[in-house]
Protein backbone atom coordinates (compact mmCIF):
# COMPACT_ATOMS: atom_id res chain seq x y z
CA UNK A 1 0.00 0.00 0.00
CA UNK A 2 1.56 3.33 -0.85
CA UNK A 3 1.87 5.52 1.82
CA UNK A 4 -1.36 7.33 3.36
CA UNK A 5 -1.23 11.32 3.17
CA UNK A 6 -3.84 12.79 5.77
CA UNK A 7 -5.80 15.93 3.42
CA UNK A 8 -7.34 18.77 4.84
CA UNK A 9 -9.74 19.81 1.76
CA UNK A 10 -12.11 16.97 2.38
CA UNK A 11 -15.03 18.18 -0.23
CA UNK A 12 -14.13 15.67 -2.97
CA UNK A 13 -14.42 13.00 0.13
CA UNK A 14 -16.98 13.85 1.28
CA UNK A 15 -19.47 13.64 -1.64
CA UNK A 16 -18.70 10.40 -2.59
CA UNK A 17 -18.83 9.25 0.99
CA UNK A 18 -22.38 10.34 1.05
CA UNK A 19 -23.51 8.65 -2.16
CA UNK A 20 -22.35 5.72 -0.47
CA UNK A 21 -23.75 5.81 2.44
CA UNK A 22 -27.11 6.94 0.40
CA UNK A 23 -26.81 3.63 -2.34
CA UNK A 24 -26.52 1.51 0.65
CA UNK A 25 -29.86 2.38 2.16
CA UNK A 26 -31.54 2.44 -0.86
CA UNK A 27 -29.90 -0.86 -1.63
CA UNK A 28 -31.75 -2.18 1.81
CA UNK A 29 -35.31 -0.25 0.44
CA UNK A 30 -34.80 2.61 2.46
CA UNK A 31 -37.55 5.32 0.62
CA UNK A 32 -35.40 8.71 -0.03
CA UNK A 33 -36.89 10.48 2.71
CA UNK A 34 -35.71 7.52 5.58
CA UNK A 35 -32.05 6.56 3.20
CA UNK A 36 -31.88 10.90 3.95
CA UNK A 37 -32.28 10.68 7.60
CA UNK A 38 -30.37 7.73 7.90
CA UNK A 39 -27.22 9.38 6.37
CA UNK A 40 -27.58 12.32 9.32
CA UNK A 41 -27.44 9.88 11.49
CA UNK A 42 -24.30 8.43 9.67
CA UNK A 43 -22.59 12.32 9.64
CA UNK A 44 -22.73 12.64 13.02
CA UNK A 45 -19.15 14.16 14.35
CA UNK A 46 -18.08 14.11 10.66
CA UNK A 47 -16.12 17.53 10.98
CA UNK A 48 -14.23 15.68 14.07
CA UNK A 49 -13.03 12.57 11.89
CA UNK A 50 -9.66 12.62 10.10
CA UNK A 51 -9.84 11.73 6.28
CA UNK A 52 -6.53 10.39 4.60
CA UNK A 53 -6.17 8.86 1.13
CA UNK A 54 -3.21 6.93 -0.55
CA UNK A 55 -4.40 8.32 -4.18
CA UNK A 56 -6.58 5.28 -4.60
CA UNK A 57 -9.13 5.61 -2.08
CA UNK A 58 -10.00 6.95 1.18
CA UNK A 59 -9.93 6.06 4.82
CA UNK A 60 -11.92 8.41 7.53
CA UNK A 61 -11.23 8.06 11.15
CA UNK A 62 -11.91 8.64 14.36
CA UNK A 63 -12.56 9.01 18.18
CA UNK A 64 -14.80 9.09 20.74
CA UNK A 65 -15.14 8.54 24.13
CA UNK A 66 -18.32 6.45 25.04
CA UNK A 67 -19.10 5.21 28.19
CA UNK A 68 -15.66 5.11 29.80
CA UNK A 69 -13.49 3.81 27.14
CA UNK A 70 -12.19 5.48 24.22
CA UNK A 71 -13.54 4.26 21.29
CA UNK A 72 -12.23 4.07 17.41
CA UNK A 73 -14.32 4.55 14.72
CA UNK A 74 -13.60 3.78 11.12
CA UNK A 75 -16.21 5.65 9.37
CA UNK A 76 -15.03 5.04 5.59
CA UNK A 77 -12.12 2.24 3.90
CA UNK A 78 -12.30 2.18 0.03
CA UNK A 79 -8.18 1.91 0.27
CA UNK A 80 -7.33 -1.87 -0.71
CA UNK A 81 -5.62 -3.13 2.16
CA UNK A 82 -6.45 -0.58 4.23
CA UNK A 83 -7.61 -1.70 7.36
CA UNK A 84 -3.99 -2.14 9.48
CA UNK A 85 -3.48 1.42 8.74
CA UNK A 86 -6.96 2.46 10.35
CA UNK A 87 -6.75 0.49 13.43
CA UNK A 88 -3.24 1.67 13.92
CA UNK A 89 -4.24 5.33 13.83
CA UNK A 90 -7.15 4.21 16.46
CA UNK A 91 -4.74 3.10 18.51
CA UNK A 92 -2.18 5.31 18.30
CA UNK A 93 -4.87 8.05 19.01
CA UNK A 94 -6.28 6.36 22.61
CA UNK A 95 -8.69 3.81 21.60
CA UNK A 96 -8.84 0.57 23.32
CA UNK A 97 -11.23 -0.86 20.27
CA UNK A 98 -12.21 -0.35 16.78
CA UNK A 99 -15.71 -0.34 15.63
CA UNK A 100 -17.19 -0.20 11.79
CA UNK A 101 -20.67 0.67 10.30
CA UNK A 102 -21.34 -1.77 7.81
CA UNK A 103 -24.23 -1.79 5.00
CA UNK A 104 -24.53 -4.31 1.96
CA UNK A 105 -22.20 -6.92 3.90
CA UNK A 106 -19.00 -6.82 6.08
CA UNK A 107 -16.32 -7.05 3.28
CA UNK A 108 -13.17 -6.38 5.17
CA UNK A 109 -14.27 -7.17 8.37
CA UNK A 110 -15.84 -10.20 8.59
CA UNK A 111 -14.03 -11.44 11.46
CA UNK A 112 -14.98 -8.27 13.58
CA UNK A 113 -17.56 -9.75 15.49
CA UNK A 114 -21.01 -8.67 15.14
CA UNK A 115 -22.23 -6.33 18.33
CA UNK A 116 -25.29 -4.66 17.13
CA UNK A 117 -27.40 -4.78 14.12
CA UNK A 118 -30.37 -2.58 12.74
CA UNK A 119 -33.39 -4.61 11.38
CA UNK A 120 -36.30 -3.85 9.10
CA UNK A 121 -38.86 -4.26 6.77
CA UNK A 122 -42.60 -2.49 5.24
CA UNK A 123 -45.09 -3.82 7.20
CA UNK A 124 -48.68 -5.16 5.69
CA UNK A 125 -51.24 -3.13 4.77
CA UNK A 126 -53.74 -4.65 7.24
CA UNK A 127 -51.70 -6.77 9.94
CA UNK A 128 -53.92 -8.47 12.05
CA UNK A 129 -53.18 -10.10 15.75
CA UNK A 130 -52.63 -13.91 15.88
CA UNK A 131 -55.69 -16.15 17.22
CA UNK A 132 -55.61 -16.23 20.81
CA UNK A 133 -53.39 -13.61 21.55
CA UNK A 134 -55.17 -10.21 22.99
CA UNK A 135 -53.15 -6.67 23.74
CA UNK A 136 -53.79 -4.31 25.66
CA UNK A 137 -51.88 -1.05 26.85
CA UNK A 138 -49.74 -1.10 29.68
CA UNK A 139 -50.79 0.17 32.65
CA UNK A 140 -49.25 3.36 34.51
CA UNK A 141 -48.69 0.76 37.91
CA UNK A 142 -47.49 -1.75 35.55
CA UNK A 143 -44.70 0.51 34.21
CA UNK A 144 -42.09 0.11 37.04
CA UNK A 145 -41.81 -3.35 37.16
CA UNK A 146 -41.77 -3.35 33.26
CA UNK A 147 -38.68 -1.36 33.84
CA UNK A 148 -36.79 -2.63 35.54
CA UNK A 149 -37.20 -5.63 33.81
CA UNK A 150 -36.34 -3.91 30.53
CA UNK A 151 -33.38 -2.28 32.11
CA UNK A 152 -31.98 -5.46 33.60
CA UNK A 153 -32.66 -7.39 30.26
CA UNK A 154 -30.93 -4.58 28.07
CA UNK A 155 -27.83 -4.49 29.94
CA UNK A 156 -27.62 -8.40 29.80
CA UNK A 157 -27.79 -8.00 25.82
CA UNK A 158 -24.87 -5.58 25.73
CA UNK A 159 -22.56 -7.70 27.65
CA UNK A 160 -23.60 -10.96 25.99
CA UNK A 161 -23.22 -8.71 22.53
CA UNK A 162 -19.14 -8.32 23.84
CA UNK A 163 -19.66 -4.92 23.43
CA UNK A 164 -19.18 -3.64 26.60
CA UNK A 165 -18.56 -4.88 30.45
CA UNK A 166 -21.32 -4.60 32.98
CA UNK A 167 -20.20 -1.44 34.56
CA UNK A 168 -19.95 0.11 30.53
CA UNK A 169 -23.28 -1.51 30.28
CA UNK A 170 -25.41 0.32 32.90
CA UNK A 171 -23.95 3.52 32.54
CA UNK A 172 -25.06 3.02 28.26
CA UNK A 173 -28.28 1.43 29.75
CA UNK A 174 -28.99 4.52 32.13
CA UNK A 175 -27.94 7.18 29.40
CA UNK A 176 -29.77 5.30 26.59
CA UNK A 177 -33.56 4.99 29.00
CA UNK A 178 -33.38 8.56 30.15
CA UNK A 179 -32.54 9.73 26.32
CA UNK A 180 -35.40 7.69 24.71
CA UNK A 181 -38.07 7.74 28.03
CA UNK A 182 -37.45 11.12 29.37
CA UNK A 183 -41.03 11.45 30.77
CA UNK A 184 -41.39 7.82 31.51
CA UNK A 185 -44.69 6.16 30.43
CA UNK A 186 -45.60 9.33 29.53
CA UNK A 187 -42.92 10.47 27.01
CA UNK A 188 -44.73 11.26 23.61
CA UNK A 189 -44.84 8.82 20.57
CA UNK A 190 -44.11 6.01 23.25
CA UNK A 191 -46.53 3.12 23.16
CA UNK A 192 -46.16 0.20 25.92
CA UNK A 193 -48.36 -3.08 25.44
CA UNK A 194 -48.74 -6.49 27.11
CA UNK A 195 -49.62 -9.44 25.40
CA UNK A 196 -52.18 -12.20 26.71
CA UNK A 197 -53.05 -15.41 25.96
CA UNK A 198 -55.64 -17.89 27.84
CA UNK A 199 -55.83 -14.33 30.47
CA UNK A 200 -52.67 -14.62 31.36
CA UNK A 201 -49.58 -12.01 30.25
CA UNK A 202 -47.27 -13.42 28.37
CA UNK A 203 -44.80 -10.53 27.26
CA UNK A 204 -45.03 -7.09 26.26
CA UNK A 205 -44.07 -4.61 23.81
CA UNK A 206 -42.59 -0.68 24.10
CA UNK A 207 -42.67 0.65 20.25
CA UNK A 208 -41.55 4.27 19.47
CA UNK A 209 -43.70 5.58 16.29
CA UNK A 210 -42.23 8.04 13.85
CA UNK A 211 -39.01 7.13 15.08
CA UNK A 212 -37.15 8.17 11.66
CA UNK A 213 -39.62 8.89 8.78
CA UNK A 214 -42.11 6.34 7.92
CA UNK A 215 -40.68 4.26 10.96
CA UNK A 216 -41.81 2.59 13.94
CA UNK A 217 -39.13 1.48 15.97
CA UNK A 218 -39.80 -1.80 18.30
CA UNK A 219 -37.31 -1.17 21.04
CA UNK A 220 -38.51 -4.37 22.62
CA UNK A 221 -41.10 -7.20 21.67
CA UNK A 222 -40.55 -9.66 24.62
CA UNK A 223 -41.74 -13.10 25.52
CA UNK A 224 -41.10 -14.25 28.91
CA UNK A 225 -39.32 -17.12 29.26
CA UNK A 226 -41.65 -19.55 30.47
CA UNK A 227 -43.84 -18.66 27.25
CA UNK A 228 -41.47 -19.46 24.94
CA UNK A 229 -41.46 -22.06 22.37
CA UNK A 230 -45.29 -21.79 22.41
CA UNK A 231 -45.30 -19.46 19.35
CA UNK A 232 -45.63 -16.51 20.51
CA UNK A 233 -42.00 -15.06 19.19
CA UNK A 234 -43.89 -14.75 15.95
CA UNK A 235 -46.74 -13.95 17.40
CA UNK A 236 -45.43 -10.81 18.52
CA UNK A 237 -43.19 -9.95 15.62
CA UNK A 238 -47.29 -9.40 13.99
CA UNK A 239 -48.07 -7.53 17.30
CA UNK A 240 -45.22 -4.91 16.23
CA UNK A 241 -46.69 -4.48 12.93
CA UNK A 242 -49.98 -4.15 14.08
CA UNK A 243 -48.58 -1.59 16.31
CA UNK A 244 -46.87 0.39 13.60
CA UNK A 245 -49.83 0.63 11.31
CA UNK A 246 -51.78 1.89 14.63
CA UNK A 247 -48.95 4.39 15.00
CA UNK A 248 -49.79 5.36 11.34
CA UNK A 249 -45.80 3.97 9.95
CA UNK A 250 -45.08 1.60 7.10
CA UNK A 251 -42.45 -0.23 8.02
CA UNK A 252 -41.04 -1.90 11.30
CA UNK A 253 -37.32 -1.51 12.42
CA UNK A 254 -35.19 -3.56 15.61
CA UNK A 255 -32.09 -3.71 17.22
CA UNK A 256 -30.67 -7.16 17.34
CA UNK A 257 -27.40 -7.85 20.23
CA UNK A 258 -24.55 -9.96 18.48
CA UNK A 259 -24.99 -13.32 20.18
CA UNK A 260 -28.87 -13.53 19.96
CA UNK A 261 -29.18 -16.16 17.70
CA UNK A 262 -32.44 -16.67 18.72
CA UNK A 263 -33.80 -13.20 18.26
CA UNK A 264 -31.54 -12.71 14.66
CA UNK A 265 -33.32 -16.19 13.59
CA UNK A 266 -36.65 -14.63 14.18
CA UNK A 267 -36.34 -11.77 11.92
CA UNK A 268 -34.24 -14.17 9.35
CA UNK A 269 -37.48 -16.08 9.34
CA UNK A 270 -40.23 -13.08 9.55
CA UNK A 271 -38.18 -11.13 7.06
CA UNK A 272 -36.79 -8.48 8.14
CA UNK A 273 -33.41 -8.35 6.72
CA UNK A 274 -30.55 -6.22 8.08
CA UNK A 275 -29.87 -2.73 7.45
CA UNK A 276 -27.07 -2.25 8.89
CA UNK A 277 -24.89 -3.23 11.77
CA UNK A 278 -22.28 -2.29 13.78
CA UNK A 279 -19.15 -4.94 14.64
CA UNK A 280 -15.77 -4.23 16.51
CA UNK A 281 -12.66 -5.81 18.18
CA UNK A 282 -10.32 -4.97 20.99
CA UNK A 283 -7.14 -3.79 19.95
Amino acid sequence: MTEMEIVAGRGEWRGGFEERVLAGYRAAGCSEPLARALLERALKGIDDWTVATDGTGWIAVGVTEENGATVGRIHDLTVPRGREWAERWCAEHGAQRAEVRLTGGAGAFADYPVRRQNRMRAVSERPELPPGLTVRRLTEEEYPGWYAGEEAAYIADIVRAGALTPAEAKAKSDEDFARHLPQGYLTPGHAFYALEADGRVVGTGWVNHGFLPGVTFGFSLEVYEEHRGRGYGRAAMAVGEWATRQGGDEAMMFNVFGGNEVAMSLYDRTGFAVLDEYRSIDL
